[in-house]
């Protein structure tokens, strides 16, 4: 689903449509961000955020003005001149928001990001997600098998079912924003936790029963 909307991949039939706009490939108003971080090795930091912004044409000067204004919002500013391999999974990944965030899209397509870091930094990095979305306000789509980090981040949690892809499920999560750890042990948080994992469980269950069939 996420290809689709990202213009990676064309439907069989039927069409996506964006802001009713039908997908036709890839575009700059949806930016992705992968699980592995797909930052050039051989770019810094800084450089790696302004890739995009060069593709557009911007001045050399706005590129950088504005790639160091997305480094300062996910905290790597002090890092603009590092290369990837000096930087940790989770600066790798904040990078990798920050090159999404420059390019201005109206949609931001997010597969797993945080699925390669360890349990601590995940944490970290849905607090700083959430703080920059605050700021920025843009619609994320998060791909997600973690039930806690689904409920956390989302205002709408969408259940699918596998083989083939349906949307079995779709739960409003009306906790209050700007979230924390706190929030993470309320009622409200274990009630709507609860209802979501009823859908992924009932889905899970419903696929065992037709594959042992």
């Amino acid at each position: 689903m996420l290809n689709l909307i990202g213009g990676l991949l064309m439907p069989s039939s039927g069409e996506v449509l964006v802001d009713g706009r039908p997908v036709k490939g890839p575009g700059p108003d949806r930016g992705v961000i992968f699980q592995q971080y797909a930052l050039f090795p051989w770019l810094t930091a800084q450089q790696n955020v302004e890739f995009g912004l060069r593709l557009q044409g911007l001045a050399r000067r706005e590129r950088a003005e504005r790639a160091l204004h997305y480094l300062r919002l996910v905290g790597l500013q002090d890092f603009g001149h590092a290369l990837p391999k000096e930087l940790s999974g989770g600066m790798k990944q904040r990078c990798a928001i920050a090159r999404a965030y420059a390019v201005n899209p109206s949609l931001l397509l997010m597969d797993e990001p945080f699925g390669a870091l360890d349990a601590l930094t995940r944490v970290q990095m849905q607090d700083e997600l959430l703080a920059t979305w605050q700021q920025e306000r843009k619609t994320v789509v998060f791909i997600t098998h973690d039930v806690d980090e689904a409920v956390y981040l989302a205002s709408r949690v969408v259940v699918m079912s596998p083989r083939p892809g349906r949307i079995s499920e779709v739960i409003d999560a009306p906790l209050p924003y700007p979230r924390n750890e706190e929030l993470r042990l309320s009622p409200q948080f274990a009630e709507i936790r609860a209802r979501v994992w009823r859908g992924v469980h009932h889905r899970d269950a419903s696929l065992a029963t037709t594959e042992s069939t």
